[in-house]
């Protein structure tokens, strides 16, 4: 039987975030498969020193890559299209369903934003391009049961953890050091996590927080930091992948705030790395995370409840052993190995 041919279309490691992570991971986890060929085209390819001239790059972007779908697609006999909501599946995902349809080819939507609900009820053109697609997968059941509410079929397919690339480390009495590890974006409602080290920093004086990754809402995060005067708070940019690892090993607890969520990776890394994790219940970090058994879960803006929550783990080493033990072995539901056979399936069953 002929390998099957397999266009992966998702960010590079160029753009921050999830994405470009995941894609990388199932490059590696495919790739040495003998019966897939495997190939990658990013959505944003590299386009010399245009990149510096702001909406110049965007459209040079665009261009270079509607013009290397066109000269690419016909070789493949699916294109596996990694995909978010508004714009950016207008710009990068409703191209690679044109060339597909175009070239006769099967195209898998991989959509990967917890904004699906929104994107689906008031972006005219999100349902009727979605049902062209052959299928639908998601790396969160959360994300499944949201297409089921507008008739689409998805199934789920879990994000890869390689477990090899973090260090456990067994914490049980915890130190005030706490990291924050999401792009500074507006849904990830960064403020309820400042307010939190608020209330913290005022019972432990030397609390100490990071704030890793950049993003659009780095200038108003670090002027509302001042603003709440807040001490031993540190916007270290963006940091590179390769470099995660160390970030989790030095701190103690984990802190993130979205109000629209997936499947977030980051949750996936502190649980590798024995790091114990406080967010908010948004979108699909329930359907990953169980409160008061791999984490605690506080609702959406409940910046009071964050803090609670960050006291409890640092005053109760049992509580902290626990979630990280249970945390740790959830991970094994995410090893390439299930994953890459869940993928091989889908492609046969579209071939």
């Amino acid at each position: 039987m002929a390998a099957i041919r397999v266009l992966l279309i998702a960010p590079s490691l160029d753009i921050l975030g999830g994405q470009a992570v995941q894609a990388t991971r199932l490059l590696a986890c495919l790739g040495t498969e003998p019966g897939l060929r495997m190939a990658f085209q990013p959505i944003n390819p590299r386009i010399g020193p245009l990149r510096q001239i702001k909406y110049v790059r965007t459209a040079a972007t665009f261009l270079l890559y509607l013009l290397s779908l066109m000269a690419r697609v016909w070789r493949y006999d699916i294109l596996h299209v990694f995909s978010a909501s508004y714009y950016s599946y207008t710009l990068w995902t409703l191209p690679a369903l044109f060339f597909a349809k175009l070239y006769g080819k099967k195209i898998i939507l991989n959509y990967r934003d917890g904004q699906a609900e929104d994107h689906l009820a008031n972006w005219r053109s999100a349902l009727p391009t979605i049902r062209r697609m052959d299928r639908i997968v998601t790396p969160s059941g959360y994300l499944v049961d949201i297409f089921a509410r507008f008739n689409l079929k998805a199934q789920s397919i879990f994000n890869i953890i390689d477990m090899n690339r973090f260090q456990y480390r067994r914490r049980t009495r915890l130190q005030p050091v706490f990291l924050h590890n999401r792009i500074l974006e507006p849904i990830y409602n960064i403020d309820c996590t400042l307010r939190a080290f608020k209330i913290i920093q005022e019972r432990y004086p030397d609390a100490r927080l990071t704030l890793a990754h950049d993003g659009p809402s780095r200038p108003y995060l670090e002027s509302l930091a001042e603003q709440l005067e807040l001490r031993n708070t540190k916007f270290v940019g963006r940091v590179p992948h390769q470099h995660i690892a160390k970030l989790y090993d030095e701190s103690e607890i984990y802190l993130t705030s979205p109000d629209f969520d997936c499947m977030p990776g980051s949750l996936l890394e502190c649980f590798a790395s024995g790091l114990p994790v406080i967010a908010t219940k948004a979108g699909g970090i329930s359907y990953i995370a169980e409160d008061e058994r791999t984490a605690l879960l506080v609702e959406c803006g409940d910046h009071a409840a964050l803090a609670e929550s960050a006291f409890r783990l640092l005053r109760d080493p049992d509580l902290v052993e626990r979630l990280t033990a249970n945390a740790y072995e959830e991970c094994k539901r995410y090893s390439p190995l299930p994953v890459q056979k869940q993928w091989l399936q889908v492609y046969r069953e579209l071939m």
